[in-house]
């Protein structure tokens, strides 16, 4: 054991452009916000394995006998992230009561936690310790809750084991973490986010892990340094959904109107790439109306079009009026079904608006 005790954070992330359509191989733009997930761990001489999720008032504890006898045949390696292994999330899945379609969050969390538990330490002595999460990030809203939570497992998990190298300080979330440590990070953390969603995009684990800003593309992620500052208000509808439901309800869509929908996901690559560009053209030219102008058709046109795939509704249309009455063009961030939304302020726009709060890019 090479640690006592850890303590992370990752942030959560909205989608500017590029939701679902990045599921099937086109390009994606996402942010991270100043809303994160935090975590402790502190390792025990208990012989239990504890999970205490305060958010989803959750909290467990498992004797190390009961999780020894989850594992069999195990060869993973904790320096590389393997394939999901469908086996041993079959025998969890039955351990915590996730069958026959419970997809409830608290169930979905403590799987995740344990199967990467497992994988990291199932091939070596059970480490006894104690794990907090707890969130500013509300859930099922499509900011990245699941995915920051993903982030800080593997990162504390990774820590745990000695691969990576655990924060100096308190405060010091990421130090001294190399980019393969980071993508090591990211790789683990993407096999929670496929326990809770299924087929996740690997957007939102990927800007929990590197923050800032990103360019996602069929699995490679680029990061934007050179963007100007935007202003985006955060609307949460507080209407529940299932990522998972939604990501399986376009693909539906998809093999059922090819032709129709194929041009759709084009569509939305392009208003991505277009959006990049104008991105790019503000950060070395001065910025005028114009930009914003197209900025806030992007938004119009991508709504519309995700509305088309089905991931719409009516808390959000009502978001979409209301913001449009007052000049400003929205449109969902995420998975859509409800979950949150976002709008573009132009400069000068009143910061302190009631009802109204900024999240900085």
């Amino acid at each position: 054991m090479q640690v006592k005790d850890i303590f992370v954070s990752a942030p959560g992330k909205a989608i500017l452009h590029g939701e679902h359509a990045v599921v099937h191989g086109k390009v994606a733009l996402a942010v991270s916000l100043n809303l994160r997930a935090y975590l402790r761990l502190k390792v025990t001489t208990t012989g239990k394995v504890c999970i205490n999720l305060p958010n989803i008032d959750t909290s467990q504890c498992w004797d190390l006998s009961e999780l020894r006898r989850l594992i069999h045949n195990f060869h993973g390696k904790r320096d590389e992230a393997q394939r999901l292994d469908a086996e041993l999330v079959k025998r969890l899945r039955e351990f915590v009561g996730a069958t026959n379609g419970n997809l409830d969050t608290c169930s979905m969390a403590t799987l995740s936690f344990l199967y990467i538990y497992l994988s990291l330490f199932g091939s070596g002595e059970l480490p006894s310790l104690t794990v907090t999460v707890w969130s500013e990030l509300p859930t099922g809203a499509g900011l990245g809750s699941s995915a920051a939570y993903s982030v800080c497992l593997a990162a504390a998990l990774l820590c745990t084991s000695g691969v990576i190298p655990a924060p100096l300080k308190e405060w010091d979330h990421t130090a001294r973490w190399c980019q393969e440590d980071l993508e090591l990070i990211n790789s683990w953390a993407f096999q929670g986010e496929m326990i809770i969603h299924g087929n996740p995009s690997g957007v939102d684990n990927a800007v929990g892990t590197w923050g800032g800003m990103l360019r996602f593309l069929a699995g490679k992620i680029i990061p934007l340094s050179r963007v100007p500052l935007l202003r985006i208000l955060l609307t949460n509808t507080k209407v529940p959904r299932s990522t998972k439901v939604l990501v399986a309800r376009v693909k539906d869509k998809i093999n059922k109107f090819p032709s129709i929908m194929t041009p759709v996901l084009d569509s939305v690559d392009a208003i991505s790439c277009t959006c990049e560009k104008v991105l790019s053209e503000m950060t070395c030219e001065p910025i005028t109306g114009e930009h914003y102008n197209i900025l806030e058709e992007l938004i119009d046109i991508n709504q519309h079009h995700l509305n088309v795939m089905g991931v719409g509704h009516p808390a959000l249309d009502m978001l979409c009026r209301v913001t449009l009455a007052k000049g400003l063009h929205s449109k969902l961030t995420g998975a859509g079904g409800g979950g949150c939304g976002i709008t573009l302020l132009r400069p000068g726009w009143p910061q302190n608006s009631p009802g109204c709060s900024t999240v900085p890019t």
